[in-house]
């Protein structure tokens, strides 16, 4: 089984992030993301994953990102399984991020 997911740059994130509402999770532990993170992102963990899907607006845009891109993956697949159409990662995830200007 293969669910498609859609990856974007450090360039498309910006850009999405300029033109169009989206939600922005942060799936890096409490720490990293109390340090620094994504301006407006949301912090899902195994605790409040349920939660936030039951609660969101599943056709709206969702950005994911951890830290070098790969554990987002997971998230991502888990949100497509649970009704979500429009979700991105962020490829090289929050390290990509703080680095590129």
């Amino acid at each position: 089984m293969s669910e498609q997911f859609k990856t974007v740059d450090i360039q498309q994130a910006k850009q999405m992030l300029k033109t169009k509402a989206v939600t922005v999770i942060d799936i890096r532990d409490g720490e990293s993301f109390k340090e620094a993170h994504i301006d407006g992102a949301i912090l899902i963990n195994r605790e409040n994953i349920k939660d936030f899907i039951e609660k969101s607006d599943k056709a709206k845009t969702v950005l994911c990102y951890c830290y070098r891109g790969i554990s987002s993956q997971d998230a991502v697949r888990i949100l497509l399984k649970n009704g979500f159409k429009d979700v991105y990662n962020l490829q090289g995830g929050y390290e990509a991020w703080r680095s590129h200007p």
